[in-house]
């Protein structure tokens, strides 16, 4: 039997399983009954679009591939040639990911690593029959596709919505009786800025995708927030860690512990890797098999207490003047300049530093302003020497900084 059906054969049938943003809900048994699609599956368009045509892969043992808007055409046809020599019942998903070049590749996702991380994130998060857990993340993300897996595993409703709005997403916490929400940090801020308090019914706000800064997490939990910073990759189908409401004590890049059966370790060179049954099968193109243990571009540590600290991307490190910065340990510490809203930093080329450390950034000072405070708050080697007031920054579909742009934004103020 096919895992969606096995899961569904669990819920009541007339518990709500699906609620799509034309306002359709579908209940478990109606899902059942679905006939279902075998193959590659190409799925472009709107939220509804892309869940019924997730689910109904599912069903017809299909492998789903939701593909990002905005391809190329070249890059479009040849991941979907790709995808059709890779499709097999076995094979659950390919997600599209951007490679530290920018091309796109796709990542394979077998259904024992789809049924593996929702078992694994249900158990770490509670997430249990009669739950309602919101989706604003693009489904064509992996972050935003295993919500639907998730829930249909755990008998829970999943709540989708066609993209992020803040005032819809406040309104549906409260009318759905939301219980789970998945975030990027920008999103978080956002719906702060309401200045509403979350309904009582949510016990869980993942944030992961990107850094959380101390000065944003602090806002949350005073305003009332469960967040819960996560960490993972496409490659681990979305979730490896979860730091559960860690309150007070909490500090920038501490993202908790791994999921139950899974492992992260730390190489000698400062980048994490992982071992988790939740991981890929390999990338479109290549016949290889995924290792055991996932090498990963993030640098951090895992405590004796086996508590896993994210410091960023090995591949986004500056050098300045002969020093080693991270653009998070600058972000970091601009996100406590009053009246800043998020800030993005990159290096500009330049013969004499080596990397010019610059702040492309959202809020009410003005750029003499933020060098002012940054004199008085930054250390000399990782202060910021160019500034560029921005409306918004640059992001990517699932609402992340997009660091790769940001050197552009530079490029058009002169």
């Amino acid at each position: 039997m096919l895992p969606i059906r096995a899961w569904l054969s669990r819920s009541r049938p007339d518990a709500p399983a699906l609620v799509l943003p034309d306002g359709a809900v579908l209940s478990f048994g109606a899902i059942a009954g679905m006939a279902g699609r075998c193959g590659l599956q190409v799925l472009e368009g709107g939220a509804a679009t892309l869940a019924r045509g997730l689910i109904e892969t599912a069903l017809g043992g299909g492998t789903a591939f939701p593909l990002p808007p905005g391809l190329a055409p070249a890059q479009r046809a040849r991941l979907v040639d790709l995808a059709a020599q890779a499709a097999s019942p076995a094979l659950a998903l390919i997600i599209a990911t951007s490679g530290s070049t920018g091309e796109p590749k796709g990542v394979r996702l077998p259904w024992r690593a789809v049924a593996a991380a929702s078992r694994m994130s249900a158990k770490a998060l509670d997430l249990r029959a009669g739950d309602a857990w919101l989706a604003c993340l693009p489904l064509h993300h992996v972050g935003g596709a295993m919500i639907l897996y998730r829930c249909l595993r755990a008998g829970a409703t999943a709540v989708v919505h066609d993209g992020f709005d803040a005032a819809a997403v406040m309104r549906d916490i409260e009318a759905r009786r939301i219980t789970h929400l998945s975030l990027v940090p920008p999103m978080l801020a956002q719906l702060l800025d309401t200045a509403a308090s979350p309904a009582p019914s949510l016990r869980c706000v993942l944030v992961g995708g990107a850094a959380l800064t101390q000065a944003l997490y602090d806002r949350a939990v005073a305003a009332g927030w469960p967040v819960c910073p996560t960490y993972g990759m496409t490659e681990t189908c979305a979730q490896a860690t979860v730091n559960l409401r860690p309150g007070a004590g909490w500090r920038a890049g501490d993202v908790g512990r791994p999921l139950p059966g899974v492992r992260i370790a730390c190489d000698a060179d400062g980048r994490l890797r992982i071992a988790t049954p939740a991981r890929m099968a390999g990338y479109l193109g290549t016949n290889e098999n995924a290792p055991e243990w996932i090498a990963t571009s993030d640098l951090g540590h895992v405590d004796a207490a086996g508590q896993v600290q994210v410091g960023g991307r090995a591949d986004d490190m500056l050098v300045s003047a002969g020093v080693n910065v991270h653009p998070l340990e600058v972000e970091s510490r601009l996100a406590a300049c009053p009246g800043v809203r998020e800030a993005g930093v990159t290096g500009l080329a330049d013969p004499v530093w080596g990397d010019v450390i610059a702040c492309a950034y959202e809020g009410e000072p003005d750029e003499a302003a933020l060098d002012a405070w940054c004199r008085a708050h930054v250390p000399g080697a990782r202060r910021p020497r160019r500034f560029l007031r921005v409306a918004s920054l640059p992001r990517t579909a699932s609402g992340k900084l997009d660091r790769r742009a940001l050197p552009a934004l530079w490029s058009t103020a002169a």
